[in-house]
């Protein structure tokens, strides 16, 4: 579990250097990134119970890193809500995993709210001590990583934007059958 997670870091820092080369493309064309990492960390969870890779087997999954009042995760929401909605009934499972920037993000009543308010109907771990953000060695707000139906982590989206390609991604894995 720890080289999973050692790759996704490595990943993910590999990624941002190559962003600024406009390279972080060619990184994100592998086939597997491993095992679909832990989510058991989380603290609390919001519209379900708690969620881990073995329930999820057998669904795509997009995991969405994110925390409230980063301005690219709000602006990167509204598609994974779409996402979310859309493909529902062809298997996939999105699971947002809202990681507090700042100490007034951990406020678990003002969280319900804005998902509330957010209109997200999807399962959101509450991860306020990091333990899902650390397992997966994540280090952006927001991160999207999809997850095919044998729980390999198959792509990766770090930040905004792409929102074509992402959704050409979830298209893909849902065509997967397996």
């Amino acid at each position: 579990m720890r080289a999973e997670r050692r790759r996704l870091l490595t990943a993910g820092g590999v990624a941002l250097a190559l962003l600024g080369l406009g390279l972080a493309s060619q990184l994100m064309a592998r086939d597997s990134y491993g095992a679909m990492p832990s989510l058991a960390g989380a603290s609390g969870w919001l519209n379900s119970p708690p969620l881990d890779a073995a329930q999820l087997k057998g669904k795509v999954v997009l995991v969405d890193f994110w925390t409230w009042d980063c301005i690219n995760c709000q602006r990167s929401l509204p598609h994974v809500n779409d996402w979310a909605r859309r493909y529902a009934d062809q298997g996939l499972v999105v699971v947002g995993v809202h990681t507090p920037e700042y100490d007034y993000e951990h406020d678990v009543g003002t969280l319900k709210g804005k998902v509330a308010s957010l209109g997200i109907d999807y399962p959101v771990a509450v991860d306020n001590d990091h333990r899902v953000w650390n397992a997966w060695g994540n280090q952006f707000w927001p991160a999207h990583y999809f997850v095919d139906r044998q729980g390999q982590v198959r792509h990766v989206h770090f930040g905004e934007g792409d929102y074509d390609g992402q959704e050409k991604v979830i298209e893909a894995l849902l065509d997967e059958h397996g």
